[in-house]
């Protein structure tokens, strides 16, 4: 099978079962469960005489008297991608490997894991190189919370797309194991784990507790303390596997690190294998495991008195060896599939959009030249030019942006009134459609009106609503109130009754945005391989394309107050933390990563009012929430869109549903069968044609 994905691990990181580090158990004991681990090579650095800990090991030899030895190392793993064509590259711990390879740019998906403090390695430790990080890798996982943090500290923005929590995990073992008095301390036998602490503290409880012994499991040449007694037998590195052994048959396991820890799996893994542990409260050690008994001072005295109250509570001490056996946070399983998902999400995420008259029709509108079509999907003009194409009519479109120059703007419309003019002589259209715009004079349409009996209408997609409070509602309303005599009717995404002008009530009608079953084609609720939970996307104008520096409106606020709330959810959030926001295939693409979206326009929510975006959302098949208040609940029941008050319902009922895909799902094909049964554009044109004629 040809090896799709390669694992980076760090050059001093021993891949041998008899001294393996964080990084190598953490990639041994995924490959054993993944399902991609025949599509898998790992490149380390290991003596020939080794046996590695999994098959698919290379090793990347270099010349030991180098002085960069970590950028040759990394030089050769690039080599190495060049001939396999790697479609995803997982790098651990060393963040200078992964800028190498960034400013290589290689064409693989690179996913990073922050084992330790990113402050404290090398081409991570400053801001600047946080950000460069950032911004620049496919996926970082953090293996805590506390990692995460120090990541952010001091970046201007506290969270990314690509920026997730994935801690260490273990395979739980399915029986209780049958304990023994054994008290137990595993790794550097230094000071800053504690040892010195432990060591005093177990000698007094040996003292006092005559059928008790003690184990501590590791080394430290630079660091020496000699505790002595007949039942405290010190032991230098083992094999994991053997470690754990020790696990199985203590009844205390004690984690009292006195420096920040980044995780601590010795206190996962005691905790999953029936331990009653006791840990610091040190870095992510009160992440590790279910209800942790804490030492709040790391003193001998503090957890002399800790183990004392253990051993002198029988039942208590076995209810929370039970509990820690019966809970395990970290299950190795559920690890794997979130990274198999998001491998997987890399490797097969090739979508294809499918490429594809009885009166005539002057479209006078934007039909996104300017911008290269880069709006296509979501461009109202092009859903409703071919709507009314799907309904046997014929159709010029005339993109008056074309001519339009802000410092020669009256002498523009003068020319834009008199090609209007040329075409409707030459084309004698039935009808004219003024597209989000509202260019033309009056003597032109009186002329066209009276040569050709040609009816005039126009539709808008912009805030027209004065309860709503929506940006520039009052220049919009000015704008489409001009000619309004001589239009026939009014086609607003606003709805009509929100919205207090000088045009005739009967003239306006409510414009549902429209989805189009070329564009709109994809079953978001088919891919399996969605790892985020909610996608949200905003920009400050579809046109400039771009996040305005400086800019926030009330959206920003309530996704941010979310985030705070419901710090749990996997965000895709565009348009916030340098994200800039994503168009047409982009958009597909982030949009393809998630579970569920919120769809919220700027403003305060009006009756059946949206942004353009619920079509590409729902349309989509990505089950969509909006706020109650806009009412699509007159169209659309709860299992087709989502509807909530508030951010806290929202995060309530989110969270509700993201314990059960199979319903997301469901729901979400639901909406999109809805939504195009009731606003696609060959129903919308009809709709438009009927009531103008």
């Amino acid at each position: 099978m040809k090896k799709e994905i390669a694992i980076l691990l760090p050059y001093k990181e021993s891949y041998h079962e008899d001294s393996a580090g964080a990084a190598s158990i953490w990639v041994k004991d995924y490959l054993i469960k993944s399902k991609l681990a025949r599509n898998t090579v790992v490149y380390g650095n290991l003596k020939k005489n080794k046996k590695p800990l999994t098959n698919n090991f290379k090793s990347l030899d270099i010349n030991t008297n180098l002085l960069s030895k970590n950028i040759a190392y990394t030089s050769k793993l690039y080599k190495e991608s060049l001939k396999h064509n790697f479609k995803i590259i997982e790098i651990h711990n060393r963040p200078e490997s992964l800028v190498y390879l960034i400013k290589k740019k290689v064409k693989s998906k690179l996913i990073f894991i922050f084992h330790n403090n990113p402050q404290d390695l090398r081409s991570s430790s400053s801001v600047r190189d946080r950000m460069f990080i950032a911004e620049n890798t496919d996926q970082i996982y953090f293996v805590s919370n506390w990692v995460k943090n120090k990541f952010f500290e001091d970046l201007p923005y506290n969270h990314r797309n690509n920026c997730e929590i994935l801690y260490p995990a273990i395979d739980p073992i399915k029986k209780f194991p049958k304990k023994e008095n054994i008290i137990i301390f595993s790794g550097k036998l230094n000071s800053s784990k504690g040892y010195d602490v432990f060591g005093a503290a177990v000698i007094k409880i040996l003292n006092k507790y005559k059928n008790w012994r003690a184990v501590a499991i590791g080394n430290e040449p630079r660091e020496k303390f000699s505790f002595k007694h007949d039942r405290f037998k010190e032991i230098d590195w083992i094999k994991h596997k053997e470690m754990l052994k020790y696990y199985k048959k203590s009844s205390i396991s004690v984690v009292p690190s006195k420096w920040q820890e980044p995780f601590g799996r010795t206190a996962m893994e005691s905790a999953a294998y029936g331990c009653a542990t006791i840990t610091s409260k040190k870095g992510g050690l009160p992440e590790t495991f279910h209800k942790p008994i804490f030492i709040h001072r790391v003193n001998s005295l503090e957890l002399f008195d800790k183990i004392k109250f253990l051993i002198n509570n029988k039942s208590l001490i076995k209810k929370i060896q039970k509990r820690n056996f019966n809970y395990v946070v970290h299950k190795l399983i559920n690890k794997v599939k979130k990274i198999d998902t998001l491998k997987n999400f890399y490797l097969n995420s090739n979508f294809f959009i499918k490429k594809n008259k009885q009166l005539k029709i002057l479209h006078i509108s934007t039909f996104d030249e300017r911008n290269d079509h880069r709006l296509f999907n979501i461009s109202i003009a092009n859903k409703l030019s071919k709507g009314f194409v799907r309904n046997n009519h014929d159709i010029i479109n005339f993109s008056y942006r074309s001519y339009l120059n802000k410092t020669l703007l009256n002498k523009n419309n003068l020319e834009i009134n008199e090609r209007a003019k040329s075409i409707s002589n030459n084309y004698r259209p039935d009808l004219i459609i003024l597209g989000h715009n509202n260019i033309l004079e009056s003597e032109t349409i009186l002329s066209i009106k009276d040569k050709y009996k040609t009816k005039f209408i126009l539709w808008y997609e912009d805030a027209l609503g004065s309860r709503g409070d929506g940006p520039n509602w009052k220049k919009n309303l000015s704008l489409i109130e001009k000619n309004n005599l001589l239009i026939d009717n009014y086609f607003l995404t606003t709805h009509p009754d929100e919205i207090k002008s000088t045009i005739n009530k009967k003239k306006m009608n409510f414009l549902p945005i429209p989805v189009d079953e070329n564009i709109e084609n994809l079953k978001i609720y088919e891919n399996h391989n969605r790892y985020k939970d909610l996608f949200f996307a905003f920009s400050h104008g579809v046109n400039f394309g771009k996040l305005k520096r400086g800019k926030s409106d009330e959206r920003e606020i309530f996704i941010n107050e979310l985030m705070h709330k419901y710090p749990n959810f996997n965000y895709n959030i565009l348009g916030i933390g340098n994200h800039e926001p994503k168009w047409n295939y982009d958009f597909y693409q982030e949009l393809l990563k998630c579970k569920v979206a919120l769809n919220l326009s700027r403003g305060k929510p009006l009756k059946y009012t949206s942004s353009n975006r619920i079509a590409s959302l729902i349309g989509n098949g990505i089950y969509t929430f909006i706020d109650r208040k806009t009412k699509f609940y007159d169209f659309f029941n709860e299992n087709e869109m989502g509807f909530y008050k508030d951010n806290n319902d929202l995060g309530k009922k989110i969270e509700n549903l993201l314990s059960n895909p199979k319903k997301i799902n469901n729901y979400a094909k639901n909406g999109k069968q809805k939504y195009f049964e009731l606003f696609n554009n060959k129903k919308i044109a009809k709709r438009i044609i009927d009531k103008t004629f």
